[in-house]
């Protein structure tokens, strides 16, 4: 196996702490948790008391200015321990950077150290019941009033860590004719008047994850929760195309590590569990496929690895961070697929983390924007035209 030179000592020492606190605090709950289908709010408290979240966040909103490798150990160990009810990482890595690098100064005091804290919970709000994948398609809308306030209609559907949130980044159209260009950002908190959420979303896998709808009728916005002020308005979309890379390579990251811990519990499945007096793993065809995944999971790794690197140095580009995601999300479910497979009957059986893992994973190839809009991106960045 190629070393990983990504990690250094002090990355490693935060590996094994981080690992500790999901193995105590998350790994024995998380089964309840799917049965509830959300986790317990306390986690987070907890993860917040401990520097685990926003850890990339300047110390002066509550982080630890750690770079995002740090942020990526904790994908990978989530990930690995197939507890996938855990928003961290929409959390800490998606909601918290758009505040960080978009805000106004009031903006970023008021709820960074909330979101370092654990005090607060946050989502983003993009997906709706007619506009997935394609962000230009939103119609929920923030038109500006008289008064400079704005007046939000619509709603979303799909919202990670929506149940929980108590700030949710909203993208609206404050221009509805102007299209993409026309579209905003909004931080709207809970209970503010008109802001509903629906019911807990009941899906194939990620059962533990609280993924939920919300609706908004006449929710009444200052000027002041528009993200970064009036010099933002009508460009979100920019915002949101210049943060969808790191958002897509979480999930490549999420998918090498998942493949890698399914490949794991199959190895060590198929030197017990005998067929015919023999152990699994000394038919042929098992020790080829597990070879080959072997194979196909390590190449992947490289590549994601190297993309963390080009993330580091802010040279990660659109195209490929859809090449990592796209690939490396098709190879999980075909990771999981054959895994089940080789595990027989047991492979079906909910008590087994293979099962699981093979639903949760499908998911994968659709959000962050599905694994044909990611080839779409691709030919785009090969000069190939589209329609």
């Amino acid at each position: 196996m190629i070393e990983r030179t990504l990690f250094n000592a002090d990355h490693e020492a935060f590996r094994d702490s981080f690992r500790r606190f999901v193995e105590k605090e998350i790994v024995p709950h998380h089964e309840a948790w799917e049965e509830d289908g959300y986790v317990d709010r306390a986690v987070w408290h907890k993860a917040g008391q401990n520097g685990f979240l926003g850890m990339s966040l300047p110390e002066a909103y509550g982080g630890a200015d750690a770079d995002r490798l740090y942020s990526v150990v904790q994908m990978e160990e989530l990930a690995r321990a197939g507890t996938t009810g855990i928003g961290f990482g929409l959390h800490s890595e998606i909601v918290a950077p758009y505040i960080l690098h978009y805000g106004t100064e009031a903006q970023k005091q008021r709820y960074l150290p909330k979101l370092a804290s654990g005090e607060m919970v946050g989502a983003i709000a993009m997906s709706e019941p007619a506009a997935g994948s394609d962000l230009q398609g939103v119609k929920t809308t923030a038109l500006r009033q008289p008064d400079g306030s704005y007046l939000l209609n619509g709603s979303k559907t799909f919202i990670t860590n929506g149940w929980h949130a108590d700030l949710v980044i909203v993208v609206a159209k404050t221009d509805p004719a102007a299209g993409a260009k026309g579209t905003s950002l909004f931080l709207l908190e809970r209970g503010t008047p008109g802001f509903e959420k629906g019911k807990r979303l009941k899906k194939m896998g990620m059962k533990a994850q609280d993924t939920s709808e919300l609706f908004f009728s006449n929710v009444q916005l200052s000027a002041s929760q528009l993200l970064g002020g009036e010099a933002y308005e009508n460009k979100g979309f920019i915002c949101l195309m210049e943060e969808l890379p790191w958002e897509r390579l979480q999930i490549a990251i999420t998918a090498v590590s998942a493949a890698q811990a399914a490949i794991d519990w199959t190895v060590a499945y198929v030197k017990d569990r005998k067929v015919f007096g023999q152990p699994v793993a000394q038919f042929q065809n098992t020790r080829y496929t597990l070879a080959e995944l072997q194979t196909e999971v390590q190449v992947a790794r490289v590549f994601v690895d190297k993309c963390c690197e080009l993330l580091l140095k802010d040279q990660l580009d659109t195209a490929t961070a859809s090449m990592a995601k796209y690939w490396t999300t098709d190879l999980q479910c075909k990771v999981m697929d054959e895994c089940v497979q080789l595990h027989g009957g047991y492979g079906y059986m909910w008590e087994y983390p293979i099962t699981r893992a093979y639903a949760d994973a499908r998911v994968q190839r659709i959000y962050g924007g599905t694994n044909e809009i990611m080839k779409e991106v691709i030919s785009r960045g090969m000069g190939l035209g589209g329609r």
